[in-house]
């Protein structure tokens, strides 16, 4: 092989260049003061003993990487610098060694801080999100695989990915998916029903019954506001919807409507009383029922524990049981969205719109994605504008990019009470459509579901519902996060639910798994048996929807409201 390789002189060069610099960064590191103050915190002090600790593994780990040079840079694993590009190009592959090591020194400078846990949390999070931004792939000038297919296509790639760029700052945001091969009602939202009731907060749909028979007791579905209903109705094969109706439950769905500025005063009693005890409602008018079963996914759990409350103060029941999915009614552990939340931020957004405006989904959407920002972020940005590619077609992501709006005074609301004060396990501190709350009212057997890899809604958090909720329960925990765990139909044979057989309940989720089992296979099947034992008996299925001329059908489902973009 000819010493002088198409990289030789670039090794040289990038060595040159670089060399004296990377020296003085491991001499000021080594010079660092153990006593010194953080850098991004003037007011935060550094644990000495970490500090020192992190000084010399850096050291090590820096001069071992500077001694293999470019000619023998470590293997990277981190799947943002896989490919042929990276691994044939030793200046890519050395940046890329480099970038980890000071990311995992960084997030170790982070540990170190001696702070309260939230302070922690807070600098962790903003030392995530600026390495994440950081990285090298990020680049086309340091992405190797970039670099690679620009030169296979001849720069192609390049001009496909300004007009993926073009594209995406029209709609507003970075595309996850191919957007134009889903529409809801064609092949996502499939599943046939019929709008039979509508109000201005929302629409109720009745779905066409698969089976001969139905349970006497109708079930109704109360999705999150914060996100469209049809994530329980991607596809046939993975709609929690459909499998309810093929158990023989008479199903009904609530489909939010997307608020414009003529929903801006909505607040969280309206969301209560005309969202889901007018739904509770409604499904009683229709069929007739004295008592029905209710599900509450996410912040739809949430207002169905509200309404359910509201109605016990009234000294009314009509609900028989409830199924709680990745929902919070203790707020004690929120998660990595804690980082957010303090009286600072609240006041804000109560000044800004508790008295009327939007939360426009869009924003909230890249809250959301910004959790996660490798995956939900950058991973797109890579390869949606540096490889010019178009990211495959992909229904949950089409879902996820589809972003509602929320009312101001609904979400300030929301964050004080909830987020911030998290008054709903404290008998009698919240006021909410007129009664004061009080979840000890509540009887009815529920069930509690939680995701184990859950970011959103940790599953301490879901399991925390079973401390603060008297009646008779069952919590199960599945594998995943919050929506695949979730959305995860028994005929794939995916992940595993853990299940306690005692009934016991103890004080921590930890405490409950020393006693749990894991199953194999979705929590679905699990929940369906214990649905039915709630449902009652079976009766002939309805010939149509609704009920006379109060309740017929309006449009077939999905509806028009869902269809509301923000």
């Amino acid at each position: 092989m000819n010493s002088e390789s198409p990289w030789a002189e670039s090794a040289q060069q990038f060595q040159q260049i670089f060399g004296q610099s990377w020296s003085q960064a491991l001499q000021s590191f080594q010079k660092m003061d153990l006593g010194a103050q953080m850098p991004m915190a003037p007011a935060l002090q550094l644990s000495q003993p970490k500090l020192q600790a992190l000084q010399q593994q850096y050291l090590k780990e820096a001069q071992e990487l500077w001694a293999q040079g470019l000619q023998g840079a470590p293997e990277v694993k981190d799947k943002r610098f896989v490919g042929e590009g990276w691994a044939s190009n030793p200046v890519a592959a050395f940046s890329a060694a480099a970038y980890l090591l000071n990311a995992r020194t960084l997030m170790g400078l982070a540990e170190a801080v001696e702070a309260d846990e939230k302070t922690k949390a807070r600098i962790r999070f903003g030392v995530e999100q600026w390495m994440a931004a950081m990285a090298p792939s990020n680049f086309l000038a340091f992405n190797a695989e970039a670099q690679k297919k620009a030169i296979e296509t001849k720069g192609e790639s390049i001009a496909k990915g300004m007009q993926n760029l073009l594209h995406d700052i029209t709609q507003g945001h970075v595309s996850m998916t191919d957007e134009s091969l889903f529409e809801v009602g064609r092949n996502v939202a499939t599943t046939e029903g019929a709008v039979v009731y509508e109000n201005e907060l929302f629409q109720l749909l009745e779905y066409k019954p698969l089976t001969a028979k139905v349970y006497e007791r109708p079930f109704l579905l109360v999705p999150p506001c914060i996100n469209k209903f049809y994530i329980l109705d991607l596809q046939p094969e993975n709609s929690l919807i459909r499998y309810a109706v093929e158990q023989g439950h008479r199903t009904f769905v609530v489909s939010w409507r997307n608020p414009d500025d003529s929903l801006a005063h909505k607040t969280w009693d309206d969301y209560v009383e005309d969202g889901a005890m007018a739904a509770i409602d409604v499904v009683q008018n229709i069929t007739g029922a004295e008592q029905i079963n209710a599900l509450g996914f996410c912040v739809g759990g949430t207002i169905l524990s509200n309404a359910l409350a509201v109605l016990a103060a009234r000294g009314d029941e009509p609900v028989a049981s409830a199924t709680f999915l990745t929902t919070l009614i203790d707020f004690s552990d929120t998660g990595i969205l804690d980082v957010f939340i303090d009286e600072a931020f609240v006041k804000f957004r109560e000044m800004q719109m508790g008295n009327g405006g939007l939360m426009k989904g869009q924003d909230l959407a890249s809250t959301f994605s910004f959790l996660r920002p490798n995956d939900l972020v950058w991973n797109y940005v890579v390869g949606n504008y540096l490889k010019g590619e178009t990211p495959p077609p992909f229904d949950l992501l089409y879902w996820n990019s589809d972003s509602t709006n929320l009312p101001g005074p609904f979400y300030a609301w929301y964050l004080r009470n909830f987020y911030l004060e998290n008054n709903l396990i404290k008998p009698g501190k919240l006021t909410v459509c007129g009664e004061k709350l009080d979840l000890n009212g509540l009887a009815l057997p529920v069930y509690i579901y939680g995701s184990r890899e859950d970011h959103i809604v940790p599953a301490t958090a879901a399991y925390a519902s079973t401390q603060v909720l008297p009646g008779k329960k069952r919590f199960v925990m599945g594998a995943s996060g919050h929506i695949a765990g979730v959305i995860n139909p028994p005929a794939k044979g995916k992940r595993s639910h853990w299940i306690r057989a005692d009934g016991k309940f103890p004080s921590t989720l930890d405490q409950w798994l020393e006693g749990a089992t894991e199953h194999p296979g979705s929590w679905w099947t699990d929940w369906s048996g214990w649905l039915k034992g709630h449902a009652g008996k079976q009766v002939a299925a309805p010939k149509g929807y609704g009920k006379g001329t109060k309740f017929k059908a309006i449009e077939p489902a999905p509806g028009s409201y869902v269809k509301q973009k923000s």
